[in-house]
């Protein structure tokens, strides 16, 4: 499984930004798809997760701001992210799981910074 993020950026507070991620490769064993993110000194933290029937589950940091989704006919997993704060700063990754066997596979990261 590979998996193409962008979409990052540098953004204002209180603005908005969509991540993408694209998923290739051999994708029958994945039945979670989320998104990550690791800010400067920090241990990377869940940020969104979505199974199959479409649900979907937020850190609390996150509810209420940020949208998980995907189009499952283009392989693409998305974050839109709206009223951005500046401690949403960080690189934010693409993960793809088999929650079975515990499987993980990441993305490359997009960098996101929001300046106050």
């Amino acid at each position: 499984v590979q998996l193409q993020a962008s979409g990052g950026g540098l953004v204002q507070a209180g603005g908005s930004l969509r991540l993408s991620c694209a998923v290739s490769g051999s994708i029958a064993s994945i039945n979670r798809m989320g998104w990550y993110r690791q800010a400067p000194g920090k241990l990377r933290e869940l940020v969104a997760t979505i199974i199959e029937g479409g649900i979907t589950s937020y850190a609390d940091f996150v509810k209420g701001r940020f949208t998980i989704s995907r189009d499952n006919a283009k392989k693409m997993v998305f974050l839109q992210m709206t009223s951005l704060k500046p401690e949403d700063t960080a690189v934010y990754y693409c993960n793809a799981r088999n929650t079975y066997v515990m499987t993980d596979f990441w993305g490359q990261g997009t960098q996101v910074t929001v300046s106050s």
